[in-house]
């Protein structure tokens, strides 16, 4: 009997010990996947290094002040804003409507939710492609041969500077509002039928119910999609890649994201320290964005 509590004890250390083994490894996989490399790209924003030879030439702020007289810079800041700024608000819109008549529709709810999440989930590289054949020019393009059919003049979306950015950011729409459709949903099915029985017995109609049940208790979704959206957008780079031509972000800059600009500046003018200080400069902005981003949403509550 004596020996039970002193079993006890033994078991309940070799518990503690394989539960920090499995806490250890993903804290090793984070510290040498994620931060390691982080914190090695304000290194090299601080350097002069061409990737190919192994000196690294320590030059301080030289590459930040660069980037401040650099208008390419604030060509595809400027662009990466747009896309945030008229993608963001327009996929979270059409994934909620698609989500809230999925849910009234009740019937075939799962060939829906398939249906406009298959999107999300294929290649992006892909779905890219699709689309810069549709946007062809006649008699390849369907969008123009649609044009053409019901009387309207072509239009030349990717080769247009004022349409070619507003072309590719429908195209990241299509592909990323099945995702906002089903957080929406699961976060629409996680509301209790006995709010909306309450206020039917109030004699609320259902603009009351959505204004004033639906929307409130979706509040922490609608953090969570923002947030995650803005990223997303800030980080769009794909579609650029394999939509413009030569993956240059044309016509003139015209659709190139921030992301696009770090990638060319490291791996085509093989000018790692500059692209590591956009690098840093992006990271900074997306920190400072998701914080005001959450601070509001708290303030609000």
């Amino acid at each position: 009997m004596n020996d039970l509590p002193a079993s006890r004890g033994s078991l309940e250390r070799t518990k503690r010990v394989w539960a920090y083994l499995f806490l250890i490894l993903p804290i090793i996989f984070y510290v040498l996947i994620r931060f390691y490399p982080t914190f090695y790209a304000f290194y090299l924003s601080l350097t002069n290094w061409d990737i190919v030879s192994k000196d690294k030439q320590f030059i301080g702020l030289e590459n930040y002040r660069n980037i401040m007289q650099d208008q390419v810079f604030w060509k595809t800041l400027s662009n990466t804003g747009k896309y945030v700024l008229f993608g963001l608000p327009v996929s979270l819109l059409l994934g909620f409507s698609l989500a809230y008549h999925i849910d009234k529709a009740g019937r075939g709810e799962g060939f829906f939710k398939a249906v406009y999440f298959i999107p999300y989930i294929t290649s992006m590289v892909a779905v890219a492609w699709v689309w810069r054949w549709l946007y062809q020019p006649a008699p390849i393009g369907v969008f123009n041969k649609i044009l053409i059919s019901i009387g309207l003049p072509q239009q030349q979306f990717l080769f247009s500077q004022s349409q070619a950015l507003f072309s590719i950011l429908a195209t990241t729409i299509w592909a990323d509002v099945g995702f906002q459709m089903i957080i929406f949903l699961a976060g629409i099915k996680g509301i209790s039928v006995q709010y909306y029985e309450a206020a039917e017995i109030d004699g609320a109609n259902s603009r009351d119910k959505l204004f004033r049940i639906t929307l409130p208790l979706l509040k922490p979704t609608i953090v969570f999609l923002i947030v995650t959206g803005t990223i997303r957008y800030l980080r769009i780079f794909t579609q650029v890649l394999n939509m413009t031509y030569q993956g240059e972000g044309g016509p003139l800059n015209s659709t190139k994201p921030l992301v696009l600009y770090i990638y060319n500046s490291a791996f085509r003018s093989f000018d790692m320290g500059y692209a590591s200080a956009m690098t840093v400069l992006l990271f900074l902005i997306i920190l400072l964005i998701t914080l005001i981003q959450l601070r509001v949403m708290k303030s609000e509550d």
